[in-house]
């Protein structure tokens, strides 16, 4: 009897300590949804592209977020971003020495922040 006791208490604390950790892993981006969705929107159309148009939305993205008179929406600022990490994980399947660099890369730029970006407009 004390032993099944042990084995639920145990499993009991397990599992709490899981679910405690994923709510704090997932509140510390409260845009992970939109990023998601954006990720699973573009995918196939992102990995179709050739270098020329991956460069246009690169210098759009960059010519655009340095522009002081205009300020993207949280849409479309997270559509540029999450559309060059998808750009990088299509260069780390397609050059597989360059593959942990280009999941570094795709992984910054999927972290980048919306708040972050309206701080630098100020």
């Amino acid at each position: 009897m004390r032993r099944a006791i042990q084995i639920i208490l145990f499993t009991f604390l397990f599992f709490a300590a899981t679910n405690a950790f994923a709510q704090q892993k997932a509140g510390t981006d409260s845009d992970t949804e939109i990023k998601e969705v954006l990720y699973t929107k573009y995918k196939k159309e992102v990995q179709a592209y050739d270098k020329k148009e991956f460069d246009a939305l690169f210098f759009d993205y960059f010519k655009k977020q340095k522009d002081q008179n205009m300020t993207l929406t949280k849409e479309e600022f997270y559509s540029y971003t999450i559309k060059i990490a998808i750009y990088s994980e299509k260069l780390g399947l397609l050059y597989k020495d360059q593959k942990a660099e280009a999941h570094r890369t795709k992984q910054e730029w999927f972290d980048k922040s919306y708040a972050d970006y309206l701080n630098s407009k100020k």
